[in-house]
């Protein structure tokens, strides 16, 4: 699969996932905008990821509309246009639902779920006159299972399967494709605060969530690495046709299976 050059927007894009997905689709020929929370970070990956030729730096928080709108804007006029949108900003916050703060909750739909929105749109704005266009959400097997102390999570990651859905209805008459991908336990930054996080809520140890909770599903307890999520990814944003729109590919070590 190659890119043939085409610009894609890949929110949270300075580390982990992002960053990975990034790299895999310079790789293959594709340009990039570097999309972070923060501008040091961005410029940073941006000059690993080749400088101004193949990847621009954007500074954005997702939640915030001005942020999105001026971001996007900066990158197409950089760009020529967006080709892709990869929506993988994200944080997790684990709480029983008992004890779960009003804020934390509003403010991890707000990045998951508000972020996907108004990058869509703001993308939208390039993909639909050029009769063209991928949209890949990062969802989680959080998508289609639940777990105990993520109810803010599992909500939102259901929300992005329900919008994907949507977007591959109404991308369709414009040739945009959407897909959601869903993979289980990553070794990220973000996965590794959750296991003395889990252990202390859970009063179990972190191996414990590590073997039992993270992995006790999978076939061969084995976490999901980031080249394989990056893998999947370039197969939505190369892919010919509209084969697969609308469908979430799940990357988890078989912990689950449509």
């Amino acid at each position: 699969m190659e890119l043939d050059g085409k610009v894609s927007f890949i929110t949270g894009a300075a580390s982990g996932i992002g960053l990975g997905i990034a790299k895999r689709f310079v790789a293959a020929g594709g340009r990039v905008v570097v999309a972070d929370l923060k501008m040091d970070a961005a410029k940073a990956a941006a000059a690993e990821l080749g400088g101004d030729a193949t990847a621009f730096p954007v500074a954005m928080d997702v939640s915030n509309e001005s942020e999105v709108n001026v971001g996007v804007d900066l990158a197409a006029k950089h760009f020529g246009t967006i080709d892709i949108l990869v929506s993988n900003a994200g944080i997790q916050i684990v709480h029983p639902i008992e004890e779960f703060p009003f804020a934390d909750w509003k403010k991890l739909l707000a990045i998951h779920l508000d972020g996907a929105f108004l990058t869509t749109k703001a993308c939208l704005k390039y993909m639909y006159p050029q009769k063209s266009g991928a949209l890949i959400y990062m969802g989680s097997v959080h998508s289609h299972e639940a777990s105990p102390l993520k109810s803010a999570y599992v909500t939102a990651k259901h929300g992005l399967l329900g919008f994907a859905r949507t977007m591959a209805k109404e991308g369709a008459k414009y040739n945009v494709r959407a897909n959601i991908i869903c993979p289980g336990f990553v070794m990220t930054p973000l996965v590794e605060k959750q296991i003395p996080q889990q252990a202390e809520e859970l009063g179990i140890t972190e191996e414990r969530v590590v073997k039992e909770v993270m992995l006790g599903e999978t076939v061969d307890k084995q976490f999901t690495m980031i080249s394989d999520v990056a893998e999947v990814a370039l197969t939505l944003a190369a892919f010919k046709t509209n084969a697969l729109t609308g469908e979430s590919i799940i990357v988890s070590h078989g912990w689950h299976m449509n």
